[in-house]
């Protein structure tokens, strides 16, 4: 008999829990069928009313119904080019489809991105569901869409539903039930919170907006005692807890009760190999605990801080984007550092692009400025990242490169030449990262705001395209008289190099380069989030355990292998140059290849279809379906199994 997993625990969980909703599930009923009567489902409604939970049900009732499902988290796509298209990996090989975005306000800019590229290409049974707190954008009901779209808001729970949920979650007194419906107004999050609370009195909160931090405050006296208490507060300070974190950070707390405990909570839910806060529960105990305890917070915050920039610098520099949430500094989070924007996104430079950039350019630096930026853009565009509104219009760029990613052309460059001059000569090992522009079209004048959305998302975006781990030298320009990248400069310990400051056109850059450190920028996110605690930096030891992976990571890799930069970033790879490291994954996954599979004709077969499909990839999947006389389901449904074989093989060899 074959053993239940801890995921099939969850989900048995889960579906047991959930209570309700029967409208919205008899209406996803009417479009889960093979013949979709609209393609697009926009469900909206206030934060805790259950959107991510409904969501949930949604997808265990597709897959029953043989439908592949997606599920992208808003808070999970990095602020990188490319990373919904990296999510949405093999979403146009199945038949029917179904891709749920929960958090829809994080990456609300995405919209007309989906809306042009990505969704006409998915097949014609698929069915998208976007769920996110706000009414939808006006653009989903114009040219055409308004016929492929259903907008459904979700509101509370009726009150025959609300008093099931009640008792489900543990109020098994029926006058209490009635008083928490009463109270709750239909909000699930608020129901199960209180039911859960065996003091709960209806009197204990009148005023909405506070009632999760009341009820979180007064659950922390009762069921967050001792060891769970710091549970509790480390979800609420770290974007995503794992097992491993807690090992780390609480060392005398069992991590595995610890984790499975977290997993229960009527406001959590998991987040790949993690476990995260709803961001109401969240927002409330970290602000309980920073007036309750504060040294304690910080203590855990500095923790935490460790732990991220040591499993950053195994090989997961996406991490960085979870080591600067941990700092408040606005000037620092100006710079990198961002979880999301509600109306801007991240994306490679495209033709219509240029007539923006270059009215930008020549404005500030005049028609002498606009020569060299152009002659980058023709023969670097893969170094530019773009900063896009809702429109799709560019409201920021970043030029950046490293010394070894830069092509000839920015020799020439009158910015870029004397830079990469001067890094070739001082950081031989090419651990550095050059901007040439990191601009906020948003702002007006030189000076961008400490709010600005755009300038984390680009600046972040550049380094996570960069192929570099943790940078460790950076140079910066600044336009004379921009206070906010002087300040920013400052605080990550730049200098002003006056010999390499330059003039484009009319428009002058002020050289400021920061040497991170051996361990480089995360480091340097590291020591900000100390310095913010008001503590000395003190050496951080490295970790020497193989960095940590699953199964979905190895996938990730084989994916990658024509994408060199890609590759390099994977927890797999070793080394410090990005050609080194990219070459360590592909040996892995190649020495893999020849080992997971065995001597008999269906065990090679798996091992031509991962070989042809992912090591080589000289062709499309399709072709390589055809040349193996396979059917294009089979094809896929063989290269599933053989990946999922290699990943096994892997984890086995690294003993995770």
């Amino acid at each position: 008999m074959a053993r239940e997993t801890l995921a099939q625990r969850l989900q048995e969980r889960d579906a047991h829990r959930f209570v309700g909703r029967a409208d919205e599930l008899a209406f996803f009923d009417t479009v889960l069928v093979d013949d979709p009567p609209v393609s697009v489902v926009l469900l909206h409604g206030e934060g805790g009313i259950g959107k991510s939970t409904l969501l949930r049900e949604v997808a265990r009732r597709a897959a029953a119904r043989g439908r592949s499902v997606w599920r992208i988290d808003g808070r999970d796509l990095a602020p990188a080019p490319g990373e919904l298209e990296r999510a949405l990996d093999g979403v146009a090989e199945a038949a029917e489809p179904l891709i749920l975005f929960d958090t829809w306000e994080r990456i609300e800019a995405l919209g007309d991105h989906l809306r042009r590229d990505l969704l006409p290409s998915l097949p014609a049974a698929a069915v998208v569901v976007i769920a996110g707190r706000g009414a939808p954008d006006a653009a989903w009901f114009e040219g055409g869409w308004e016929r492929l779209v259903a907008e459904r808001a979700l509101g509370g729970l009726p009150r025959d539903e609300a008093l099931v949920l009640a008792r489900d979650c543990g109020a098994t007194d029926a006058g209490l039930r009635a008083a928490i419906v009463d109270w709750a107004a239909g909000s699930p999050l608020a129901i199960t919170l209180a039911a859960a609370d065996p003091a709960w009195r209806p009197t204990a909160l009148h005023d909405r907006p506070d009632v999760v931090r009341g009820l979180v405050r007064h659950i922390a006296r009762t069921e967050l005692d001792g060891g769970n208490r710091d549970v509790a507060t480390v979800a609420a300070l770290a974007r995503t807890t794992t097992r491993s974190m807690l090992r780390e950070v609480l060392p005398e707390v069992d991590a595995d009760e610890a984790e499975a405990w977290l997993r229960g909570l009527s406001f959590a839910e998991s987040a790949g190999p993690g476990v995260r806060l709803h961001e109401l529960a969240r927002a409330a105990l970290r602000a309980d605990v920073r007036r309750r305890a504060p040294e304690r917070e910080r203590e855990l915050r500095r923790r935490i801080a460790d732990h991220l920039t040591r499993r950053a610098l195994a090989g997961n520099p996406y991490l960085l984007v979870d080591v600067a949430e941990l700092i408040d500094d606005p000037t620092v989070r100006w710079g990198f550092g961002a979880d999301g924007s509600v109306d801007y996104r991240v994306d490679v430079l495209r033709d219509h692009d240029r007539a923006t950039l270059e009215a930008f350019v020549r404005e500030r630096a005049g028609d002498d400025g606009w020569p060299a930026t152009r002659a980058l853009l023709d023969a670097a565009p893969e170094r530019v990242v773009i900063g896009r509104d809702r429109t799709g219009v560019a409201r920021g760029f970043c030029i950046a490169v490293t010394p070894d990613n830069a092509p000839p052309a920015c020799d020439a460059d009158p910015v870029l030449g004397p830079w990469l001059e001067h890094a070739r000569a001082t950081v031989p090992d090419g651990n550095a990262i050059l901007w040439r522009d990191s601009r906020d079209l948003t702002a007006t004048g030189v000076v961008s705001d400490l709010a600005s959305p755009v300038m984390p998302i680009i600046n972040t975006g550049s380094i996570l395209r960069s192929g570099l781990v943790s940078p460790r030298v950076i140079y910066l320009p600044i336009e004379p008289g921009n206070t906010t990248g002087l300040a920013f400069a400052e605080a990550v310990g730049g200098r002003h190099v006056e010999a390499l400051d330059v003039v484009v056109g009319r428009e002058g850059r002020l050289c400021h380069v920061a040497d991170l450190g051996p361990e480089g920028m995360l480091a340097g996110v590291r020591a900000a989030v100390y310095a913010e605690l008001g503590l000395a930096v003190t050496p951080l030891e490295r970790d020497t355990a193989a960095a940590q992976v699953d199964a979905d990571t190895v996938k990730d890799a084989l994916r990658n292998l024509q994408r060199p930069l890609a590759l390099a970033a994977s927890p797999l790879a070793t080394g410090t140059a990005p050609d080194e490291r990219a070459a360590s994954v592909r040996a892995l996954l190649e020495q893999a290849a020849d080992a997971a599979f065995g001597r008999s004709p269906d065990e090679q077969l798996l091992r031509e279809v991962i070989r042809r499909g992912y090591l080589e990839a000289s062709t499309s999947h399709e072709a390589v379906a055809s040349a193996m006389h396979l059917s294009r389901a089979a094809y896929f449904r063989r290269l599933r199994q053989a990946s999922g074989r290699v990943a096994a093989y892997v984890l086995a060899s690294r003993g995770d």
